[in-house]
């Protein structure tokens, strides 16, 4: 967490509210969230940036800047990018790592409690590179479900280790893996290249149908994510599979089965619907 509907829901936030403001001034708390540039060096060349636009690649949000570099976010766990107006609860300001003040008088807040995130400022050539090596995004239609079909059936891992690997497809995590196969009938352990052309393409639909209805409900909130005004986002009370292991399948009715048997991650599922 936060996967693709949470950073895309966070990039679409601050790209409607801070896009076309200037930074006055930059004060960085927790130095170890940065990563290729130093505080010195940030201190240094964003103020007079004027942040361009906000938008997602993967699971990063990113702030284009005039100056040419790009500030890139990676949340994690436990990171939020947060407006703050004045109204900002003291508890999110306590874990701020850096903040920047912008021309209107609002700060931007990086929040990370566990601070596993990171923020780097990038130049256009580095970024480019390091974009790169990141997978296809699961929404754009470059990934239709042929492509699908072939990026599974060139590996023998777990078609869940799959979907989850940043190389592979972008965006996607443990709460969408589970959710999206669940949706497509399709058991987690198995073997990626043992799909079918139907079941590639049923999986695809999944995909899809799931990240894009839980960005129209603002992401998934169980603990720490929060969009950049703070709330929390509503696709919780749509998860079929993941958190419920033990409960009924809202399909079939069978007791959800959890397992920490693929990657060691939480994987969810119906022994019964998904074969």
């Amino acid at each position: 967490m936060p996967e693709l509907p949470e950073t895309e829901t966070i990039a679409r936030d601050l790209d409607a509210s801070i896009a076309g403001r200037c930074i006055v001034s930059v004060v960085v708390t927790k130095s170890d969230v940065l990563r290729e540039v130093s505080a010195a060096e940030l201190l240094r060349r964003l103020p007079g940036a004027t942040i361009s636009r906000c938008w997602r690649r993967a699971k990063l949000v990113v702030l284009d800047l005039d100056i040419g570099d790009r500030l890139v976010v990676q949340p994690r766990f436990t990171g939020a990018l947060l407006i703050d107006d004045g109204t900002l609860a003291e508890s999110e300001r306590r874990f701020s790592t850096l903040a920047l003040t912008l021309d209107d008088g609002r700060l931007l807040h990086y929040r990370d409690i566990r601070r596993l995130g990171t923020v780097s400022l990038m130049s256009p050539p580095r970024f480019a590179s390091y974009s790169a090596a990141l997978g296809v995004e699961p929404l754009d239609p470059a990934l239709s479900a042929e492509r699908l079909s072939v990026l599974l059936r060139g590996s023998r891992q777990a078609v869940k280790k799959v979907l989850m690997d940043q190389r592979v497809v972008v965006g996607i995590g443990n709460i969408y893996a589970n959710e999206a196969l669940w949706r497509a009938g399709i058991d987690p352990s198995r073997e990626a290249r043992s799909l079918s052309s139907g079941e590639s393409e049923a999986l695809h639909h999944a995909i899809v149908s799931v990240l894009t209805e839980s960005i129209e409900a603002r992401g998934t909130s169980f603990r720490d994510y929060r969009d950049a005004s703070g709330g929390r986002g509503g696709f919780v009370e749509k998860l079929a599979v993941y958190g419920r292991g033990g409960l009924p399948c809202p399909h079939c009715g069978a007791r959800l089965v959890a397992t920490h048997a693929i990657d060691g991650r939480s994987t969810v599922f119906c022994a019964r619907c998904q074969e």
